[in-house]
Order: structure tokens, then sequence, then C-alpha cells
């Protein structure tokens, strides 16, 4: 299970992402009270659904041998609300650029579909939040 810690401090509302080593920013565009240091929250996610896609496709070319020049996704969503929910459609626009025919293109796209992002996204999710005693961990310790 990977595990993401997340902290934002008292400036609104730039956030740090870290994993193991690796930091990356997210915060709010300067017009909803942000300093527009990163990428938004809602385009992390569809940033990662595209990256998951086109690390997945690029996977499968190299195993195949396939000369594939560039692969880009353009993503964007759309919320649709209705009484009882509210539905997001997510759509992939892919550009494949290489030495390639139809058919590979074809088969490059099919896999990009069954990357672990668009899976996991594509079944039921449940998020458990729990919020933990601060100052009990730190007596703890």
């Amino acid at each position: 299970m990977a595990e993401v810690l997340v902290s934002i401090g008292e400036e609104s509302y730039t956030t740090t992402i870290s994993y193991d080593d690796l930091e990356i920013l997210a915060d709010e565009p300067v017009e909803l009270g942000g300093q527009n240091k990163g990428l938004a929250p809602s385009q992390l996610l569809l940033s990662s659904v595209g990256a998951c896609k086109a690390i997945t496709m690029r996977m499968y070319a190299n195993r195949k041998k396939w000369k594939v020049d560039k692969i880009d996704i353009k993503i964007s969503s759309e919320v649709q609300k209705s009484e009882q929910q509210q539905t997001t459609f997510i759509k992939c626009n892919i550009f494949i650029e290489g030495d390639l025919d139809e058919e590979q293109k074809r088969r490059i796209y099919a896999i990009g579909e069954k990357c672990p992002v668009h899976k996991m996204l594509m079944n039921p999710i449940v998020i458990e939040s729990n919020l933990i005693d601060t100052m009990q961990v730190k007596n703890n310790s």
C-alpha cells in the first residue's frame, strides 16, 4: 500500500505532497485565494489518470519494440449534477506519434484503458478518514 503524506501549514492553500524523497506542490489559483504554486487537486487527479495511461502505453510499446515517438493525452473533466447524484465525465484525447499502423495504435490505446488508475476510478471507491489526536501521538513517542 502506497502511503503519501499531504501537509498544509498556515499559507493558504499551498500544500506539500511527499512520498519517500519525492515532493510536489498543490495549490489553488490566485482567484480562489491560493498562490498558484502547483496544480489544483482536481488537476492532480486528471494528471494521475493521464500519466498512468501514458506510462502504461509506453511500457507496452517498449515491450513490443514498437517505434513510438510521443504520446500526448489532453484530459478534461465535466461534472453533471442531478437530484440524486453527481456524475463526473473524464475525457481523454490520446495522440500517438510514431512509425505505427492503425492496428498498433488501437492496441496501444486499448492497453492504456487498462492502466491501474483508470481501473481504480472505474470501480467503487471507499475513502476512510480518521481524525488522529496529535497530542496522544506526541505523548506516546
